[in-house]
């Protein structure tokens, strides 16, 4: 069977995936969610450690996710109109 190297839903992230989100969590010390239900225990694992690591835990996403309890900060916007917003701010304009 062939199959390219994605996750697709309903499987399992690779262990040596999770730890190496992990790590990159750790050292940005910061997560930023955007358009994700974080339905499937895969996405909100990310969030958990963020959270119990004390990190800030932001997202952009019209509805509710199974972290809205996690978030420091949630924008219910558009994705597109907050990530042009995000980069207009940061470009200095």
């Amino acid at each position: 069977v062939l199959k390219p190297d994605v996750v697709f839903f309903g499987d399992s992230v690779p262990r040596t995936t999770v730890d190496e989100i992990f790590a990159a969590i750790d050292a940005a010390g910061a997560l930023l969610v955007i358009g994700s239900s974080l339905m499937v225990y895969s996405g909100f694992r990310f969030c958990r450690h963020a959270h119990q690591a004390g990190f800030p835990l932001a997202c952009i996403n019209p509805g509710a996710t199974r972290a809205d309890d996690l978030f420091t900060l949630k924008s219910e916007s558009g994705c597109t109109e907050q990530l042009q917003a995000l980069a207009a701010e940061l470009a200095g304009g």
